[in-house]
């Protein structure tokens, strides 16, 4: 924050702030629940330059990735989703560069249990992002993600998994 701005200004900012991390959350909530609708809708409509690195891949427009999202979270094997994932995005660092413009960094503790594989994921990684106001709200126009490391293991034997998603 800067004392000599004006205070509205600061208000602004961290109005902006705040609608922001609301964004991001709606995004990973959206991932976890397995909401193509959500999903998307935290992405600006057209020219979205998003690169989830190797596993996913690097994306010119929001549709080609939720394309991967659906072909990935909404897999279905013997009636059950393959692959069930938890986000937590925390350390947000947002910095709010003009009124309808911003970037922001957060890490992610992202944990994926695959029931085809038997096998779970644990990660860190790292998101930087540019976000755009469009048609009045905050929305995702660059992604770029980094995953610092994952630690893969087999399920224990005889593993259950129950919830209101399978």
């Amino acid at each position: 924050m800067h004392a000599q701005e004006p205070v509205t200004d600061r208000l602004a900012r961290l109005e902006a702030v705040a609608a922001i991390k609301a964004l991001k959350h709606r995004y990973l909530r959206a991932c976890d629940a397995k909401d193509p609708v959500g999903f998307r809708a935290a992405f600006v409509a057209d020219g979205a330059v998003l690169d989830y690195g190797d596993r996913i891949g690097r994306f010119e427009g929001a549709d080609a990735l939720v394309g991967v999202f659906e072909a990935i979270a909404l897999r279905r094997v013997d009636g059950r989703y393959a692959v069930l994932d938890m986000h937590h995005a925390l350390h947000a660092d947002i910095e709010v560069v003009g009124a309808t413009e911003a970037t922001g960094r957060w890490t992610l503790r992202f944990r994926q249990v695959d029931l085809v594989a038997q096998v779970e994921r644990v990660s860190a990684i790292e998101y930087d992002d540019g976000y755009l106001v469009e048609d009045g709200e905050w929305r995702i126009a660059r992604s770029a993600v980094t995953t610092l490391w994952t630690l893969e293991q087999p399920l224990a034997e005889g593993f259950a998994v129950s919830g209101s998603l399978l």
